[in-house]
């Protein structure tokens, strides 16, 4: 049996035509090597597998090549070439700086950059991994970098150039290796594929391709490993099941359910609530599906994110190229995207990336992607979800016990309201007038007239003439004058203040929540009591937006706010159980013998 060798090696390219991906970089060597003009110092960087020292040695090849061919190729027939083929050349040198970092190593490559080549013009010597060397070795090697001997030729290879000393980068020639196209890769597979007498489906070489992160050595070896798995037939299902990669048939399935709810565009009928209710069931069941087959949940929410933006690129002829997939998946994104409102689109791509920046952050992570699968199905359907979208725009989130009237104002609504209230009002007064006359006189003619403390939350079906005496409220005889405006059209208005304020304006919404504003006498303005001076500050600072929003809301006279300092004496005081009994027994007696009586302790 023979030697089995990687398809990474196996076709490894041999002259500068047959390189992939880095068409620039190789014209570029082979003009200098036509034109004689070669420099003695080089620095190849890139990502990994790039070609890098494939390149080196190629370069190191054709520089010694006894006969070079008119395009900068080396003829591959003199016995320079034959020896660098049969690895016996002794004008090739390699040094993987990882393993050999110390100045010692340095100085023995000093040495032998001394000795002439035997054969050829050039001795080549390939540092890889350059960047591993300790800062002691860059400064001995910096010399010889500098001014070598005309017969020595350095190539250093890097994949982290920003670790490099200013020093060594100033004395080379700088070339950049990019990372391959998706395109490039696939092509160069079907070329191995069709030597190596592989059957495939073009999906399953672009998802290897895909997978590979522009690469073509991590291509080719997961081409072979594929290849082993599929036994010679490469297919699509049997390639996402061996690499583990999650299916895009997913992200089309739940783009479909999505769409099921609407298109996004709130101009459009409404579906009907069953329909979005069963779609929103399907995402949720297809996630399960995906999170049961072990993928990651923050994978899943990134490929969305991905599909989303190729939905949108896809709306565009001109941009659809931007897609790196096979045409057959490039022709279902073009059909799928012509369904899709770019508003759908944008507001999709927010909030998927939003659930990835508090992914990490998050305690319970499946609940996180839930709620994006939701609230994306609710753009769909033509929704304004806090966060999404283009703009930082704020919702007013409304009151859930009331609703907006379809036509009118929130002011006709608070008039209704307070209108309401006033009769409800002056009914209770009526028939607590009527209770009053019927109970027996006191021995005070100047006495006020009384009525009992109604409670709003359990309505009383009517007091007795005892019940009257017992807690009793003075009132009045005469009716007060009716305001221009009521008190809780200013409560409501401004209530509806503070759910307007913007995130940055939270903390002030929170002390604005435990202050109530009261109505003044004059009917134009409205007293609030601030708890310190920052607060007050505050207050006055907003004082303006304030008065505009109230006077807007209620529709009636400019309204004036007027701001007071509560005092200390004002304000209350937390008591303990024990002080607080204390407070109850001055005002009756009565408890204290209570509770000696029943040997009770106040805890």
């Amino acid at each position: 049996m023979e030697n089995y060798i990687v398809s990474a090696r196996k076709y490894r390219p041999m002259t500068f035509d047959s390189v992939i991906g880095q068409q620039a970089l190789t014209t570029t060597l082979k003009n200098a090597i036509k034109n004689g003009k070669l420099a003695h110092a080089y620095l190849f960087c890139g990502p990994r597998g790039v070609g890098k020292t494939t390149c080196a040695r190629i370069f190191a090849k054709t520089i010694n090549c006894l006969s070079p061919r008119p395009d900068g190729e080396a003829c591959g027939e003199c016995e320079s070439c034959k020896a660098f083929n049969e690895q016996r050349s002794f004008n090739i040198h390699e040094l993987d700086a990882a393993s050999n970092n110390s100045v010692d190593d340095i100085r023995q490559l000093i040495e032998q950059v001394r000795i002439p080549p035997q054969i050829g013009k050039y001795k080549v010597f390939i540092i890889d991994e350059v960047h591993m060397l300790s800062t002691a070795a860059f400064n001995a090697f910096l010399k010889t970098l500098e001014e070598p001997p005309r017969h020595a030729i350095f190539i250093l290879a890097t994949t982290e150039k920003h670790k490099l000393l200013p020093t060594i980068l100033s004395r080379c020639q700088i070339y950049d290796f990019n990372r391959m196209g998706v395109d490039d890769i696939v092509s160069h597979l079907e070329n191995v594929a069709k030597q190596e007498g592989i059957t495939y489906e073009p999906a399953a070489l672009n998802e290897i391709a895909q997978k590979a992160d522009g690469g073509m050595r991590d291509a080719l070896s997961i081409f072979d490993q594929v290849a082993s798995f599929c036994q010679g037939n490469i297919t699509y299902e049997q390639t996402i099941k061996n690499l583990n990669v999650l299916d895009s048939n997913y992200y089309f399935r739940l783009t479909d359910y999505f769409l099921a709810c609407g298109n996004g565009d709130p101009k459009a009928p409404k579906v009907d609530r069953a329909i979005v209710q069963e779609n929103i069931t399907n995402c949720l069941l297809t996630l399960n599906e995906i999170l049961t087959k072990g993928f990651d949940g923050q994978h899943f929410i990134n490929g969305l994110a991905s599909h989303m933006r190729n939905l949108l690129v896809s709306k565009d002829p001109q941009t659809v190229q931007l897609i790196e997939t096979s045409g057959e998946i490039r022709d279902k994104y073009a059909q799928q995207a012509q369904r899709c409102t770019p508003r759908f689109l944008y507001s999709a791509m927010r909030l998927c990336n939003d659930c990835d920046l508090q992914y990490k952050q998050s305690q319970n992570k499946r609940l996180l992607i839930e709620l994006t699968l939701i609230e994306v199905a609710q753009v769909a359907e033509g929704e304004d979800v806090p966060g999404s979208g283009r703009s930082p725009k704020k919702k007013v989130l409304h009151p859930i016990f009331r609703k907006s009237p379809a036509a009118g104002s929130t002011a006709t609504a608070i008039k209704t309201e307070a209108s309401t209230a006033t009769r409800q009002s002056s009914t209770a007064t009526a028939g607590t007038a009527q209770a009053i006359r019927n109970t027996p006189p006191t021995t005070s003619t100047a006495a006020p007239r009384v009525m009992r403390t109604m409670s709003i939350r359990r309505p009383s079906t009517g007091p007795t003439p005892s019940a009257v005496q017992e807690t009793t409220t003075t009132v009045p005889v005469s009716t007060a004058p009716q305001l221009p405006h009521e008190q809780t059209s200013v409560i409501i208005a401004w209530k509806e203040y503070i759910e307007s304020l913007t995130r940055e304006e939270a903390a002030l919404a929170q002390r604005m929540r435990a202050i109530d504003p009261t109505l003044m006498d004059d009917g134009t303005s409205f007293e609030v009591i601030a708890n310190n001076n920052l607060v007050a500050e505050e207050l006055l600072r907003k004082a303006p937006a304030i008065e505009q929003y109230i006077s807007q809301r209620i529709k009636g006279e400019p309204m004036k706010m007027k701001i007071r300092l509560r005092k200390v004496e004002d304000r209350k005081r937390s008591y303990t159980p024990q002080e607080a009994f204390r407070l109850m027994c001055k005002e009756n007696d009565s408890l204290l013998k209570l509770k000696e009586l029943l040997g009770l302790d106040v805890v």
